[in-house]
């Protein structure tokens, strides 16, 4: 029994496949991933990736399932994009935020003196608010990677979380 999964290509989205690496290019740029995975083929047919497999183990349906979300997720990507809005909370000392390269320095944390670095991943783009962070790019992974990232940054050890709820929290995706 085969089991077969089809993703649709919009008509403003260009679609390669050379051996297993994908390539999804849109108006919002280009997407290249290795979609390689044993006994899973990939195929572009009419307008459409179709991902299939001929065994029905549930490690190859869960992996068929997982290609297919890749492939939605770059396509969406290419198209729309992918926006994730954070915002700085903080009770008494009001946290500064700079950017430096391919860095966020998160200053006066808790009020402590040294700054807190959040590493930004390469495609996302970050403007900054007064208290709020915007994360903009085409790659889901890389966007809420960087996210986490600056989550990680404000992560507060050896006080009452109950308390001390300051941070740089997730608020919205888009």
């Amino acid at each position: 029994m085969a089991i077969i999964r089809r993703v649709e290509i919009p008509p403003d989205v260009d679609v390669t496949l050379e051996e297993s690496v994908l390539t999804v290019s849109g108006p919002k740029g280009t997407m290249v991933r290795n979609m390689r995975f044993p006994q899973i083929d990939l195929v572009l047919e009419d307008g459409e990736i179709i991902i299939s497999t001929v065994s029905d183990k549930k490690r190859l349906l869960a992996m068929s399932g997982t290609l297919e979300a890749h492939a939605k997720s770059m396509i969406r990507g290419v198209t729309e994009g992918y926006e994730y809005r954070m915002k700085a909370v903080y009770s008494h000392f009001p946290i500064q935020l700079k950017l430096q390269g391919n860095r966020l320095v998160i200053s006066n944390f808790l009020g402590e003196k040294q700054p807190r670095v959040a590493k930004i991943l390469e495609g996302v783009t970050v403007r900054l608010g007064s208290d709020e962070v915007i994360l903009t790019g085409i790659d889901r992974e890389r966007v809420g990677n960087t996210a986490a990232n600056i989550e990680h940054a404000t992560r507060i050890t050896k006080r009452d979380p109950r308390v001390f709820q300051d941070g740089i929290y997730i608020t919205e995706r888009a």
